[in-house]
């Protein structure tokens, strides 16, 4: 059995992107500039309305792990699609990238394959409207205990934790993770989603994490306070490591007694999709290699400002040449 540097758990989506004008988000009643959730039959209006669509693998995670996958780690990812034309699309392309999509597409899948179909206006806005199908179906079956339990890093993704398939997934894959000598960790994903489920979380991070990484609104939600020096200080004490990403203000990364703050140089984004995606990818990938938690953070940096420099949740450059660049590598 193969050993894993990392491995990701986590939504599998298709990223389907058009560009249109306003109008057309006005007939199709499109909310502009935010991302919304949406019902099966809304999906298959949508998808059918699209002109010129481009399709990529996407998912917060996925994300993730195919950034630290492009820097040279070895890197599996572990989500649910259909055996349908966009199912076997994600599973092809997240190989094709060099991350091992783990879990072939289900035949017969309860649902389809999750999408999110993206509208591009001519101002750069993207105005997102979601169907998570199949991929919120995860449950402990599809996370084969050895591939949990041969992994270095596991990222495990927020968004997954509103299904009590999901928790117990999550649970099991971070005890299989740490049985075998791993760090198994969380992406917070989503404050709204941490306010559902606040006490499960803290159990998770207390019990089975060996890291969190989220923004600031994210670390706050934990505690239910708008101070984050105390939400940090709170996490810092049930979780061996903690990683809040402060936008323009940098990171702080705290393990145990030793707090890092790591500045950021500002840049004006042209599409801020997929930075903390990014971030993590680049601070994980400084984890599996030996890096110690300053350069983990100024790397996570560098991927981040690359991503938010173009369209898309991925890097368009080569990074490794990036961070050799910047004498990181």
């Amino acid at each position: 059995m193969k050993t894993y540097q990392i491995v990701g758990i986590g939504n599998a989506v298709v990223d389907v992107i058009s560009q249109c004008d306003d109008s057309f988000l006005d007939h199709m009643g499109i909310e502009k500039g935010i991302m919304q959730l949406i019902e099966r039959d809304r999906g298959e209006v949508l998808y059918g309305a699209m002109e010129g669509r481009v399709q990529t693998p996407g998912g917060s995670v996925a994300n993730t792990i195919a950034g630290a996958g492009a820097l040279g780690i070895d890197a599996a990812f572990i989500g649910r699609v259909h055996d349908d034309a966009l199912g076997r699309f994600y599973a092809d392309a997240m190989n094709e990238d060099g991350v091992d999509f783990v879990n072939p597409p289900v035949p017969g899948g309860e649902l389809p394959t999750s999408r999110s179909m993206i509208f591009v206006s001519p101002d750069g806005e993207r105005s997102m409207n979601t169907y998570l199908g199949i991929s919120s179906e995860l449950s402990s079956a599809d996370v084969p205990n050895e591939v949990a339990g041969q992994t270095q890093i596991m990222f495990l993704e927020g968004y997954l934790f509103d299904k009590d398939k999901g928790k117990t997934a999550f649970m099991e894959a971070a005890r299989d993770c740490r049985k075998g000598g791993g760090k198994p960790g969380i992406a917070i994903s989503d404050p709204f989603c941490v306010e559902r489920h606040r006490a499960d979380f803290l159990s998770l991070i207390e019990n089975e994490l060996e890291f969190v990484i989220g923004n600031e609104a994210e670390i706050r939600s934990l505690f239910e306070t708008e101070d984050l020096e105390e939400a940090l200080a709170k996490t810092a004490a049930i979780c061996p490591l903690v990683v809040c990403t402060r936008s323009g203000d940098g990171v702080s990364v705290i393990a145990g007694e030793t707090r890092i703050d790591v500045p950021v140089t500002k840049v004006v984004p042209v599409d801020a999709t997929g930075a903390g995606d990014q971030f993590a990818a680049g601070f994980l990938f400084g984890l599996a290699t030996g890096r110690d938690l300053e350069t983990c953070a100024k790397i996570g940096n560098i991927c981040a400002a690359e991503v938010i420099s173009h369209i898309g949740p991925r890097p368009e450059k080569d990074m490794r040449a990036v961070l050799q660049a910047e004498g990181l590598l």
